[in-house]
């Protein structure tokens, strides 16, 4: 049996879902934590999701042990639980059997750690796991390289693409994208309210621009929203009218048409994040910045994509034989059947 260790998200109710179509599903069982109502999944006997009163959720845990035992291969989704990390701490030697699948933002919190006790004793109990872990799933080397040197990871790197948000629709391609039916620019800033956009910064490098004709949209639906409003009201400032901000949840068929709608995508994180919006616009033949400096600029490198640096920012479309390459090579490594197979190898192994 392999177990799945996860915290609900967006990108487990679909994952569930492809185990369930992809493979046989009696070889997986899934220990879930979160809301169910925020993200459904079906629960059943292969589909447990800890919850509810105490003593439920201590039951949870209990069967989590023992489930931990009894597999014999544990998919941990994401190492952002510290029970979950406590309880892998406390039964070492089931971590020669566990992959962790890389989020990006649970490595990451290595930067993140303060100065408080309990911010050290959640990072030695963190290390303590990461050090152990046999296996490191990510499909960004750079980091894995990150996990080793920061957590003294010696777990063996699986490369997969993980989920069906980094899969993209063949139907997506440059060609199907509809040609710009508006004047001027259409950029997209950043992919949250979270500060880690570094919106601010983004937005002071497209000054020098603002008399071009551009119009700026910034997806603040969701994150920080004392982040969003600072953000809001600089842009506005500086912009006016060309400084769109979207502050409404918006259907994903419908995201998918105003992605299509874009020229222009400005990632200025200082780490691994918003990679499926990344691949996506990538995959419609988008000019992308990002910052040179962090982990999936090299890997998107790599596999012959052209990318374009932040911090040499001029808003001007990529060439038409460049954006249809990026298309191509995006279509041919980010694919379901390239997912599943990853899968397959890490399940069959």
């Amino acid at each position: 049996m392999i177990l799945h260790v996860a915290g609900l998200d967006k990108f487990i109710p679909p994952f569930v879902k492809l185990i369930k179509e992809e493979f046989e599903e009696e070889k997986h069982q899934f220990w879930l934590t979160g809301s169910v109502e925020k993200y459904p999944v079906e629960q059943s006997e292969s589909v447990h999701v800890c919850g509810g009163a105490i003593w439920r959720k201590l039951a949870g845990y209990a069967e989590l042990v023992k489930q931990l035992h009894s597999a014999r291969k544990v998919m941990l989704h994401g190492l952002f639980n510290i029970r979950v990390v406590l309880v892998l701490a406390l039964c070492p030697w089931v971590l020669p059997k566990c992959y962790w699948v890389i989020w990006g933002g649970d490595l990451y919190q290595f930067r993140k750690a303060d100065n408080t006790w309990q911010s050290h004793i959640k990072e030695a109990l963190r290390r303590f796991v990461i050090r152990r872990v046999g296996h490191l799933v990510t499909y960004i080397e750079g980091d894995v390289e990150l996990a080793r040197q920061w957590y003294g990871a010696k777990g063996i790197y699986h490369e997969c693409i993980m989920y069906l948000s980094n899969v993209v629709d063949p139907k997506m391609t440059a060609e199907s994208a509809p040609a710009s039916d508006h004047d001027g620019l259409n950029i997209l800033l950043g992919n949250s309210a979270d500060p880690s956009n570094n919106h601010i910064e983004a937005l002071e490098r497209l000054l020098p621009f603002k008399d071009q004709a551009i119009k700026i949209y910034a997806p603040l639906s969701y994150g920080d929203q004392n982040h969003a409003k600072k953000v809001i009201s600089q842009g506005r400032a500086w912009f006016g009218d060309k400084f769109v901000p979207m502050t409404d949840f918006m259907p994903f068929e419908q995201y998918l048409e105003f992605l299509k709608s874009l020229d222009i995508a400005i990632f200025n994180h200082q780490r691994q994040q918003a990679m499926g919006n990344t691949i996506t616009l990538l995959g419609m033949g988008k000019t992308v910045f990002m910052r040179s400096d962090v982990s999936q600029w090299r890997f998107l490198k790599g596999l012959g994509i052209k990318l374009n640096d932040v911090e040499k920012l001029e808003p001007c479309r990529i060439a038409r034989d460049e954006a249809d390459e990026n298309a191509r090579v995006v279509q041919s490594y980010f694919s379901k059947a390239t997912l599943i197979k990853q899968l397959a190898d890490i399940f069959e192994g």
